[in-house]
C-alpha cells in the first residue's frame, strides 16, 4: 500500500496519477489523511494521559514513604480515572487505526509515469513484436483437438475428479509439460537466480502482504478450516519469504525462482476463448522474484524482459511485448509488461507472462526495508514477472509446431523431453 507521508506530501499529485486506472482517489485521499490527523491527535492525547499516570504514581509513591496516606489516596482515585480514560483513547486509536489500515488497503499503487492511459486491454500499448508466424497445413487444429487426438492432455478425466478447469496431462503431454518446468528453472537459475520449493498453502497475511487481499478474495481457493489460501501465484509464498526483514544494501538484488501449481476461481464463461488451456483453475507456472534497491529496480525490469524474450527465442515462437494502459494495470503494479504468444490455430494472442515493478507498495504491506552502510533504511522495491506460465506456451507449441505427421517438439526442449516428434 501507499505510504501516508507519501500521501500527505504528494496528495495532488497522486489523485491526478491515479486517473490513469480510471480510479477516482479524491474521496479516498482526504478521508485517509483526515483519519491519520485523528489518529496522531489520539496518539498525543494517550501519551500525554499516560504521562501524567506515570507522574501520578510516583507522587503517590513519595506520598506513602512521607506518611500522608489521605493525599496518597485522593491521587490514587485520580490515577484510576487517568487509566481509565487511557483505556478509552486506546480503544479508540485502535478503531482509528483499523479502519485507516482499511482504507488504504483499497488504494491501488501510483502507475509509473510510462503507463498509458486507458480503459481495457484494448488500449494497452504494443512495445516490441518477433518471430514468424508459420503456415499451418488445411487441416491445422486447436490445441485442444490435437490433445485428443494424440491421447496427451484429458480435459474430460480432470473434469471427472475435480471438475472444468483441472485437466490430466498424459504421456508425452505429461513429459513435455515437465520438459517445459525444467527449462524454464535452468534458464533462471543460470541467470543467478536461486530456486527455491515454497509452500502451495499461505496464510492470510501473506495474502496482505503482497496485494492478493483484500483485492482478489474472490479469486483465491479458501481452505476455511485451517483459514489458509491456495497460491494463485509462487510471487505470494517467495516475496513472503522476505516479509519483516530489514536487509543489507549490499546483499542486494536477491534473484529468486521457484515451480509451483497456482490456483484461481476465475469466473467461468464460455467461448473458444476460455477452451482447452486457454484458460483454467490450476496451472503450472515458474516465478521469478526481484528484491530490490530502488534506484536499480527499473533497470532490473528490464533485465528480467530481456530474459523472457531470450526464451521465447529459444523456443523460436512469434510473441509480443505490450505495456499495460492504466486500466489493465493489475492492483499492486506501478508498471507491467505482458508477453503474448501467437496461436495460429486459433488466430489469437495468449498472454503467457506478466512482468511488474511494484516499487515500494508492496514492500510498505511486507514491511521490507534496505539499511544501507551509514545506518539509514528505506523501503525495497520488489519486482516479478512469470517465466513462464505454462498452459499457453504449451498451447503455443502444440499449435504451432504441428505438421501433418504430428507435433514437432522445439529443438532447445528435445533434451529434456528425450523425443522430438509427437505422434
Amino acid at each position: 500500500m501507499l505510504q501516508l507521508q507519501f500521501i500527505r506530501d504528494n496528495k495532488a499529485s497522486i489523485i491526478e496519477a491515479l486517473k490513469k486506472r480510471n480510479f477516482d482517489a479524491a474521496e479516498v485521499v482526504n478521508e485517509a489523511i483526515s483519519l491519520d490527523e485523528t489518529r496522531r491527535s489520539l496518539q498525543v492525547e494517550l501519551d500525554n494521559t499516560l504521562a501524567s499516570s506515570n507522574k501520578l504514581s510516583k507522587e503517590i509513591g513519595i506520598l506513602f514513604k512521607s506518611g500522608e496516606p489521605k493525599k496518597a489516596a485522593i491521587l490514587r482515585e485520580k490515577g484510576t480515572q487517568l487509566r481509565a480514560q487511557a483505556e478509552t483513547i486506546k480503544t479508540d486509536l485502535k478503531e482509528k487505526e483499523e479502519a485507516l489500515s482499511e482504507l488504504l488497503y483499497t488504494i491501488p499503487n501510483v502507475p509509473n509515469a510510462l503507463v498509458p492511459s486507458g480503459n481495457s486491454e484494448e488500449d494497452n500499448e504494443e512495445i516490441f513484436s518477433a518471430g514468424e508466424i508459420p503456415t499451418l497445413h488445411a487441416a491445422a487444429q486447436p490445441h485442444w483437438e490435437l490433445a485428443k487426438k494424440y491421447d496427451i492432455i484429458d480435459f474430460e478425466l480432470g473434469n471427472k475428479i475435480t471438475g472444468a478447469g483441472f485437466p490430466v496431462y498424459k504421456g508425452k503431454g505429461a513429459r513435455l509439460q515437465r520438459a517445459l518446468i525444467q527449462y524454464f528453472l535452468d534458464k533462471n537459475t543460470d541467470a543467478g537466480y536461486t530456486e527455491y520449493q515454497v509452500p502451495h498453502l499461505v496464510n492470510e497475511a501473506s495474502g496482505y502482504g503482497t496485494g492478493q487481499l483484500p483485492d482478489k478474495e474472490g479469486q483465491m481457493y479458501h481452505a476455511t478450516g485451517d483459514d489458509l489460501y491456495l497460491i494463485p501465484t509462487a510471487e505470494v509464498p517467495v516475496t513472503n519469504m522476505f516479509r519483516g526483514d530489514l536487509l543489507k544494501a549490499e546483499s542486494l538484488p536477491i534473484c529468486c525462482t521457484a515451480y509451483t501449481p497456482c490456483f484461481r476461481r476465475e469466473a467461468g464463461s464460455y467461448g473458444a476463448h476460455v477452451r482447452g488451456l486457454n484458460r483454467l483453475h490450476q496451472f503450472d507456472k515458474v516465478e521469478i522474484v526481484r528484491i530490490e534497491r530502488p534506484e536499480d529496480s527499473y533497470a532490473a525490469l528490464d533485465g528480467m524482459v530481456d530474459h523472457i524474450k531470450e526464451i521465447l527465442e529459444e523456443l523460436k515462437l512469434p510473441y509480443r511485448i505490450l505495456r499495460l494502459c492504466g486500466g489493465d494495470l493489475g492492483f499492486t503494479a506501478a508498471l507491467t509488461y505482458d508477453f503474448e504468444v501467437f496461436s495460429t490455430a486459433q488466430d489469437r494472442w495468449l498472454e503467457i507472462s506478466s512482468v511488474s515493478n511494484f516499487e515500494t507498495f508492496q514492500a510498505n504491506r511486507l514491511k521490507l526495508r534496505i539499511k544501507d552502510k551509514d545506518g539509514n533504511k528505506q523501503l525495497a522495491h520488489t519486482l516479478n514477472g512469470s517465466s513462464l506460465a505454462l498452459p499457453r506456451v504449451l498451447a503455443g507449441i502444440l499449435e504451432n509446431y504441428q505438421t501433418e505427421n504430428g507435433i514437432e517438439i522445439p529443438e532447445v526442449l528435445r533434451r529434456y523431453t528425450g523425443f522430438d516428434r509427437i505422434s
